[in-house]
Order: structure tokens, then C-alpha cells, then sequence
């Protein structure tokens, strides 16, 4: 009897008459019917999802919210938006603006359908490697991601971005595309759309852009954090060099004659940058903090804050922050006099207060007006520290010499560096320190100030003038470095946001590390001992009328530089202070000495760095500060003094 014939496998594999390494080796068939069967799962899974997925309502837009800030206490600080748009027909939209967007974000705009996979796959790559994941949109994917998408970068809404504009593109012609685009792109200046930019930049009409300006515009779609040529000299260079290649882009594209490009060689400056009205006063100053730290947290841009829905909650404290801005008012009032003396105008001030226990920014001075002066003087890295930089060179001494010593006294006979370069502090010598960063170590200076939370990008090339304070760091970064001192040689990154939400869902990034050691407890003991002296030292007689005296470090007019500091700190509940030109272990005297523990907790007073400079609008340095005030004032260093005693007394 004949054995049943075998049936027929469907699937040849392991591959029947075949040995060794070729049975298991699929044959080309098997190949071809796996690809075949991958091929038609995709294609049913994307025409399931093309199905689901739908265009949303573009009336959305203009029900968007604004964006909240609330001060520590949770009351409103103010509202900014909503949208700032203006829509306008294409036929209001110059062709030579049409042309210089098109070349500059997309120039097959006409030919493609709407979509750039290699640029859809290049941004899910980055979004997985945690790069950038704006790149290589077409006009319709930024028409959609502007309209009807949310700011997450996320891998589920790059799948309704790819599939909505496909469908956008099937739907809607290219020039209603483009119109929609231009009235829905962000151009920074807190304008969406083209019209908006238009006034933002140039105080006219979209109609009434020339070529020239219409590529400074197309240029900021790239981003106007980095190319708004108004915000930094940075910006400037970089929008300057794409505003450029724009007009050679187009003479290449066929868009613009040789000869036409030839009529734009100056680069079309726009308007200064302006606040709006909302943010007058301080609020537009504690607006850029706060934005600051919020797109460094969560890693949104300006363009996505402007999109609205956000509630911000700040460190800010209301009442001290209107303190510091009358503070700074009553002495300009009393000492400056711009009508009577040349020396007195462009005299700007910036301040900040930062607390010690958790590095909460609680208050800061910007300058007189943010609607005004756009520049933010609590944040600015331009401002040489001086003589306020020195106490980061004793520390640097103290905690080497707790290092060499460790638990064990100093021999009685012996000198240290730190007493000379106490003496040299309040004498307001400048040798010593230049001596001591040859002994200690530039390095290890400049180290311990990174530890302290200095910005490297801040600090001055590492010279033998080093020690002088040459580097300028923000009065934020200032205050933030000497609230260490104050805290136990602990380190809190300093902050402004405590929370944030959008559409009422909350979102993370704003976790705070623990405080580092930076140095010793003793060290920052005796470094707040010490500075009291030198607090006490540098106050007028008139400003001596705080009820304790502050650790302080402060510039000297021997510094001859073109600035003037004074960071203070009112003892800390339980510090040891002491005396002027007391050392530790010396008869207490005239100074004020307390018997507890350090303090610095959340609810410890606030560490003010106050500085004084003066700055004429669009010269590249600052001016000199000789006869600023008066005669009487020591090149103007007087003056943030007077500041700071005058904040503390309206306590």
C-alpha cells in the first residue's frame, strides 16, 4: 500500500530538499511573498489611519487663549496674547514677499504634494536621538503644524502632520496654502502672520513690503530667536547673512533679476524691539526671565509660547519687586540729574534678588521701562563685575587651605593667603589678588566660580586681570553665586517658574536638583563673617540705617572700570557677623554677633546684587563712569549702595 502523499506546506521553510546552510536560506519566493505581505499591512495601516485621521477645524486658531504669568503668590501678573493676527488675502501679499518665502523655506512648492519624507524621517530620527525636530518642513507641514496641531513634538503628531497635509494638499489649492501659511507663521515680536510682522518690523502694511524687506521676513521664519536682527549683535550677523542669501536665492530660482538684486545692498533695518503696552513697567523684565527658563526646561520656542494656553506660575514677589523699582527710583531722583550734568545721562541700573535656601529669583530691576528699554540690565553679560568678583578669589584661597588642612588648626606662625587678600578687600588693593591668582591657580579660581553658578560664557579670558573681576556675570548670576555663602557653602541653581501648565494639563521639566557643596560650611561661614565687615565698610553713614549690617562685596572707584556693584545680604536668622575690618576670633567691638546656627532656607531674606552702568543705545561699549552723581559719589560706586539700603529700609 502506497504512503500518503505529503500536502503541499504553504510556507517552504525550513526549505525541503535542501541541506547544510541553503536549507535555511529563504528562497527568492519566500522573500517576494514577505515583502509583498509587509508592503500591503502598511498599506492598509495607512489607509486606515488616512481614514481616522482628519482635517481639524481651522477656526480653532482664533479661539486660542493667551498665556498666564501669576506672581509667587498666585495672583495674576498678566496676560499676554491672545493671538496677535491679522489675516489678509494673497492679493495683499506682494509677489516678490511670495517668492522670497517660497525660496527661502521651500522651493519645489508648487511641484510637490505637501509632504518631504526625507525630512519627516529626518525628524523622527532627531526626536529619538533628542535633536532638533523642526527641519525639513514643507510649507504645507508648517501650514499644518500652525493651524490645527499642538506644540508637542512627539512621534504620534508627526503621523497627523504627514497625513493632514496630504490630505490639506489634495484639498486646497496651493495659492489658499500659502495664504494660510503667511497668516499663521510666527515672525517673532509676538506677531502671527505677515501683516502683523509687517507693522511689528517696518510700521507698515503687508502690501507695502519691498523686496528687500519681504526677505528680512522670510529670513525670520527660520526663527527669530536667531535671527531678529534687533535682539543681540549675534542675531544681527546671522539675519544679515540669510537676508543675503534669500536675494541670491531667488536671482537663482529665477524669482529676481541680476539687475533687481543689485538695488539691495543695505540691509533694510527694522524698528527697535517693543513690549507691548501689557508689559510695561517691570512686567515685560520678569516676562523674559520667566520665558527664559521655561523654554530652557521644557524646550519650547518663542513661536510656541506665542500659540497661547499656558499659565506660568513665577518665584516673583510682588511687593519686593515694586520695592527694588522705587528703590531705584528714589536714588536716581535724589543723586542724578541728567539736565544739569552730561555725566548723569544714559545711567542705567539693573538688579536681582535670588533666595539663598532654594535659589528662587524673588525680585529683579530690568531697567526703568521694558516698553522702552527692551534690554533686560537684571540679565545682561556685559557689565564687568570689578572689585565684587574678589571675594570669589578669597573663597578660592579659604577652601584650599581647608583642603590642606582638613580638620587640623593652622600652624600659629604660619601666614595664609586669605588673610593678605582680606586685608587687600577692604583696603581696595588689586596687587594681592593679581599675586594670589598666580598662586592659586586661574583654573581653579575660575572653577570655583562655575560652582557658584557663574555662566562660563560670562567670565573673561584667564588673565593675570582675572582675579580683578574682568568677567560679567548677570546680576542674577551675581546675586545667585553669594546667596552660596549665605546657604552653607550650598548651591541652588537659581530659578523663576515654579510650575506651568498647558490647556490644564501639567507639564514637567521643572523638578529642582538638590543644592551642591560648593565649598566647606566654614568656609562659607567665614566668607559671610568677613564680607559683613566689608558690608558695613562700604555703606555711607547716611545708608547705615538698616537694622543689621549686610555681607556685602562691592566695586571700588580704584577699579577704574566702567561699572559699579554692590551685592548684599541681610544676615541670615542665626548668622555670625562681624564688624569692619574685624577677622574671626577678634573682639567682636562695633560689630553685631549673633549666637545660632546659619541660616538659609526658603525663607531666608534674599541676596540683591544692584549694578550701575552707562550704556548710550547702539554704541558698542559702555561709557565711562567719571562724575556720575556728582563729585561725592566715587565714579557712581556710592550709588547701588544707596539702592540697596534704600530697598531694605521700605521692608
Amino acid at each position: 500500500m502506497e504512503g500518503r502523499k505529503k500536502s503541499r506546506r504553504y510556507i517552504d521553510y525550513p526549505r525541503l530538499g535542501r541541506k547544510g546552510v541553503r536549507r535555511w536560506l529563504p528562497s527568492w519566493r519566500l522573500w517576494l511573498g514577505t515583502f509583498t505581505f509587509v508592503l500591503a499591512c502598511l498599506a492598509g495601516l495607512f489607509a486606515f489611519v488616512y481614514a481616522k485621521i482628519d482635517i481639524p477645524n481651522e477656526n480653532a486658531l482664533a479661539a486660542r487663549e493667551a498665556t498666564v504669568y501669576y506672581w509667587a503668590d498666585g495672583s495674576q501678573m498678566v496676560s499676554v496674547g491672545a493671538v496677535n493676527r491679522q489675516n489678509v488675502t494673497l492679493d495683499k501679499v506682494p509677489k516678490h514677499v511670495q517668492n522670497a518665502v517660497i525660496a527661502a523655506e521651500n522651493a519645489t512648492f508648487y511641484e510637490d504634494h505637501g509632504v518631504s519624507l526625507t525630512g519627516i524621517a529626518r525628524a523622527m530620527l532627531n526626536m529619538v536621538s533628542g535633536g532638533d525636530t523642526q527641519g525639513g518642513s514643507t510649507i504645507t507641514q508648517q501650514y499644518v503644524k500652525n493651524t490645527y496641531l499642538s506644540p508637542d513634538q512627539t512621534a504620534t503628531r508627526k503621523v497627523k502632520e504627514f497625513i493632514i497635509s496630504l490630505k490639506v494638499n489634495n484639498r486646497k489649492s496651493k495659492p489658499d496654502i500659502l495664504r494660510g501659511y503667511l497668516n499663521t507663521s510666527w515672525f517673532g515680536r509676538g506677531s502671527n502672520g505677515i501683516q502683523a510682522a509687517a507693522h511689528a518690523y517696518y510700521g507698515i502694511d503687508a502690501k507695502d513690503l519691498n523686496p528687500s524687506q519681504g526677505a528680512l521676513l522670510a529670513a525670520l521664519l527660520k526663527g527669530s530667536e536667531q535671527y531678529d536682527p534687533g535682539l543681540s549683535k549675534a542675531n544681527h550677523a546671522r539675519a544679515v547673512d540669510r537676508w543675503k542669501w534669500i536675494l541670491d536665492r531667488l536671482v537663482a530660482t529665477g524669482a529676481m533679476s541680476k539687475e533687481e538684486r543689485a538695488q539691495y545692498r543695505e540691509f533694510p533695518e527694522p524698528r527697535p524691539v517693543a513690549k507691548p503696552t501689557s508689559q510695561a513697567g517691570q512686567i515685560g523684565y520678569l516676562v523674559d526671565i520667566a520665558n527664559k527658563f521655561v523654554k530652557a526646561a521644557t524646550g519650547l520656542t518663542d513661536k510656541d509660547l506665542a500659540r497661547g494656553g499656558y499659565r506660568i506660575h513665577t518665584t516673583f514677589d510682588k511687593q519686593r519687586t515694586r520695592r527694588l523699582e522705587k528703590a531705584v527710583g528714589d536714588v536716581r531722583k535724589k543723586r542724578l540729574d541728567p539736565k544739569k550734568r552730561a555725566e548723569d545721562t544714559f545711567v542705567e541700573f539693573g538688579a536681582a534678588s535670588v533666595r539663598p535656601g532654594d535659589g528662587a529669583i524673588v525680585a529683579l530691576y530690568g531697567g526703568a521701562d521694558a516698553t522702552r528699554h527692551f534690554s533686560n540690565n537684571a540679565d545682561t553679560t556685559a557689565v564687568p563685575a570689578g572689585s565684587a568678583f574678589k571675594p570669589f578669589v578669597l573663597a578660592t584661597a579659604l577652601q584650599q587651605e581647608a583642603e590642606q588642612y582638613g580638620d587640623q588648626p593652622r600652624p600659629v606662625n604660619s601666614t595664609s593667603r586669605s588673610d593678605a587678600l582680606l586685608g587687600a578687600l577692604m583696603q581696595g588693593s588689586n596687587v594681592p589678588f593679581v599675586q594670589a591668582g598666580k598662586e592659586l591657580g586661574l583654573e581653579q579660581i575660575r572653577d570655583l566660580t562655575l560652582g557658584l553658578g557663574l555662566r562660563k560664557e560670562s567670565l573673561a579670558q584667564l588673565e593675570q586681570t582675572f582675579p580683578l573681576g574682568t568677567s560679567a556675570p548677570s546680576a542674577v548670576r551675581l546675586a545667585s553665586a553669594y546667596t552660596t555663602f549665605a546657604n552653607g557653602g550650598r548651591h541652588a541653581e537659581p530659578y523663576a517658574v515654579t510650575k506651568m501648565t498647558y490647556q490644564g494639563k501639567a507639564m514637567t521639566g521643572f523638578e529642582r536638583a538638590e543644592p551642591q557643596q560648593v565649598v566647606t560650611p566654614e568656609v562659607a561661614q567665614t566668607m559671610t563673617n568677613m564680607l559683613s565687615g566689608l558690608g558695613w565698610r562700604v555703606l555711607s553713614p547716611g545708608d547705615r540705617t538698616v537694622k543689621q549690617p549686610p555681607a556685602a562685596a562691592a566695586t571700588e572707584p580704584g577699579d577704574r572700570m566702567k561699572s559699579a556693584w554692590f551685592v548684599g545680604t541681610p544676615p541670615p536668622a542665626g548668622a555670625t557677623v562681624w564688624g569692619a575690618g574685624l577677622r574671626p576670633g577678634a573682639a567682636a567691638g562695633s560689630g553685631v554677633r549673633a549666637d545660632r546656627a546659619p541660616g538659609g532656607g526658603d525663607g531666608a531674606e534674599p541676596t540683591t546684587a544692584i549694578t550701575l552702568f552707562r550704556n548710550k543705545p547702539g554704541a558698542p561699549q559702555l561709557l565711562p563712569l567719571n562724575g556720575v552723581g556728582g563729585p561725592d559719589t566715587g565714579l557712581g560706586t556710592s550709588l547701588p549702595p544707596q539702592v540697596w539700603a534704600t530697598f531694605q529700609n521700605a521692608a
